[in-house]
């Protein structure tokens, strides 16, 4: 019986289609996949990054560069780093020349520091000893790494190829480790470097490595849309929401939308989220036993739990919350060793904070996320495990389920949140999972749109080289940078002015990428606001005719102008399919808490909205907009107004003081 008289439907905000062509997973005559063909390409940059899906063969990407760099660039050594010991089982020995290659990939055990012996000193020591010996390559974690770079020096890795996987645990942070370990090697070492990453944007918006240093990485990129149109199984993919009241081991909640006829992986909220029942992990998980059927039994040797369904089915359930080390040790050897080669080796697999980077189990069909996920990364990296392809499915689905916002004023502020992460999180994933476009100024009529190409009215020509270089490797980045960015989130959220919203884009633009001049910064910007509108809008052919649904505008491809495309919020798709799950009344609450919340101004942001202040003053017959008004936009106004008549007041109380 339900508890609540909410839909169990889930609703879709991203549904993607593929091709299934087959093209990612067929080998070259070198044993290579089209992903690992484009890296190998750039074998002879110094400074490579690597930006490729989950099961694109990034790991094997890497032993293809190292290895040439070990045998023809006359490289001594290669070092990879991966943030788990168990992600480090992705770069043991490989038979490559039974493809084709030239050599094989053999580490030696004794350089594997992701097996064997957890004590840290140990392997400290182990990598000392490496670095000292004639050995070729070692595997190790990237604690291990920066405990080490403590004992060497930067020169330590002179002719070294140094590969770090899951880039995106780095950071310019003065409080990372591995960034500066990273900028100091780079400076003082004539080291080589590969990085490697499915999320080259990490979820607490901070950049990566600084401007100048990324600089001088090559960059390869190959798409979560190429990968998955190019599979063999899977057809389509849905992320979507489930709003429940209560709490979700209720009815209405997780057993709505938990279909035991399909491999699954279950993410439980961290106990201090807004979702978390209270009653302790151990304890959620056994409720979630009793939503699927009757506890049976555990296997002693693997650590398998046997449940069976109402229906009389006996499933394999993996459960990943426990951390007893005995227990992990062997659970973990089972997934990896049975679960991933076998269908039948595990059916559900209940996780906290596992389960995501690193983790293969091809054959899962669905991805159920309880609560909201801070980290973007972490919400990518947790759809990427239902994305394999395998034989067992042609679609894949993400469900986060999320409590249902009340709308009182005690709750409002946490759903605005809330809400804002998750509008963020469908957008960055549609970034990552759509495909991409190449866009043109329209100069003629009679231009006809091509496969991948869209031209439009009024966009302009990059002036130069370095901005055709930004348009083609930075872009996704930028795009990426400007949804993480909060005022752009609550701007956009608020729905203020496609002016102030352009702006906000150019001042993200200057912040990552500082040089550019004024045009090349307006430049680049057109385009970022064309990939965000196009990667949110939706094309549908009408005979020879292509259109586009941009918010509420329909739009033929033929006259596509910039000005159109400035005008529409990205955010208002995602806004109006979670205004229907959740109610129009709770969500109007929840918008006008935004529109309401007092803007954090900086001069720059203040003084590019007083063309518009002085517009509203001649609009008004001089009436000065209002800090109380209903109008979004004016409230905006006021708030600038206010904000340049204090700075005025101070600079001119500091003049005075100067004075005296």
């Amino acid at each position: 019986m339900k508890r609540n008289n909410m839909s169990n439907e889930t609703i879709n905000i991203i549904e993607n289609k593929y091709e299934q062509t087959g093209a990612s997973k067929r080998l070259n005559e070198f044993g290579m996949r089209e992903m690992q063909q484009r890296a190998y390409e750039k074998r002879n940059s110094k400074y490579l990054l690597i930006k490729a899906p989950p099961a694109s063969g990034k790991s094997r990407a890497l032993m293809f560069i190292a290895l040439d760099k070990l045998v023809n660039q006359g490289l001594k050594k290669a070092i990879i780093a991966v943030p788990e010991t168990s992600i480090g089982a992705s770069f043991s020995n490989t038979k490559l020349t039974q493809n084709g290659f030239f050599a094989d990939w053999e580490v030696e055990p004794r350089n594997n520091l992701c097996a064997g012996s957890t004590d840290d000193k140990s392997k400290v020591k182990a990598f000392v000893r490496f670095m000292e010996s004639e050995d070729k390559i070692l595997v190790c974690t990237h604690a291990t790494l920066r405990s080490a770079f403590e004992e060497l020096s930067s020169s330590s890795f002179n002719d070294c190829v140094l590969a770090i996987d899951e880039f995106h645990h780095v950071s310019t942070s003065d409080s990372s480790i591995l960034g500066g370990l990273i900028t100091n090697v780079m400076r003082d070492s004539n080291v080589q470097m590969i990085a490697m990453t499915g999320s080259y944007f990490r979820g607490d918006a901070l950049p990566i490595l600084s401007a100048e240093d990324e600089a001088k990485f090559d960059k390869v990129t190959y798409t979560y849309y190429e990968q998955l149109n190019g599979y063999e199984f899977l057809k389509t993919l849905g992320i979507g929401y489930h709003f429940y009241t209560g709490s979700y081991l209720d009815a209405g909640a997780l057993d709505a939308v938990l279909d035991t006829t399909k491999k699954i992986i279950i993410h439980i909220p961290n106990v201090n989220a807004k979702e978390s029942t209270q009653l302790g992990k151990h304890e959620e998980v056994m409720r979630i036993y009793g939503i699927i059927g009757e506890w049976l039994e555990q296997d002693p040797d693997t650590g398998i739990e046997i449940l069976q369904t109402r229906d009389g089915r006996k499933l394999k359930v993996a459960n990943l919350v426990e951390d007893e080390p005995n227990h992990r040790s062997k659970l973990d050897k089972y997934l990896a060793d049975v679960a991933r080669e076998d269908i039948n080796g595990v059916d559900i697999i209940v996780a906290l904070g596992k389960a995501k980077e690193g983790f293969d189990w091809p054959f899962c069909e669905q991805a159920l996320t309880i609560g909201y996920r801070a980290s973007l990364t972490e919400i990518v990296q947790i759809i990427g495990r239902c994305t394999r392809d395998s034989f067992n499915k042609t679609h894949a689905q993400f469900t986060n389920l999320i409590v249902q916002p009340n709308g009182t004023q005690s709750d409002v502020q946490i759903s605005v949140n809330n809400m804002l992460k998750a509008i963020t999180a469908s957008l960055l994933r549609e970034q990552v999972l759509a495909p991409n476009f190449t866009f043109k100024p329209r100069t003629t009529p009679s231009q006809k749109t091509e496969a991948g190409e869209v031209f439009v009215k009024g966009l302009r020509q990059p002036p130069n080289e370095k901005v055709k270089r930004i348009l083609e490797t930075e872009l996704e980045d930028l795009t990426a940078a400007v949804l993480q960015d909060t005022q752009y989130q609550r701007s956009v959220a608020a729905d203020h002015s496609p002016e102030y919203r352009k702006h906000l884009q150019s001042k993200i633009i200057r912040e990552k990428l500082p040089g550019l001049t004024d045009d090349e910064v307006e430049v680049t910007r057109q385009y970022l606001a064309s990939n965000l509108a196009f990667k949110t809008g939706k094309i549908t052919a009408d005979g020879d005719k292509k259109f586009i649904t941009m918010a509420n505008s329909f739009v033929n491809l033929d006259d596509l102008t910039i000005d159109l495309i400035d005008s529409v919020n990205p955010f208002q798709h995602a806004f109006e399919v979670l205004a229907k799950k959740i109610g129009s009344d709770v969500f109007r609450v929840i918008q006008d808490t935004i529109a309401g919340s007092r803007i954090d101004m900086s001069d720059e942001d203040a003084l590019a909205l007083y063309p518009q202040i002085k517009a509203f003053e001649v609009a008004h017959n001089g009436k000065y907009p209002s800090l109380n008004s209903n109008d979004k936009n004016e409230k905006l106004l006021a708030q600038a107004q206010a904000y340049l008549t204090a700075r005025r007041s101070q600079v001119m109380r500091e003049r005075m003081n100067h004075e005296q």
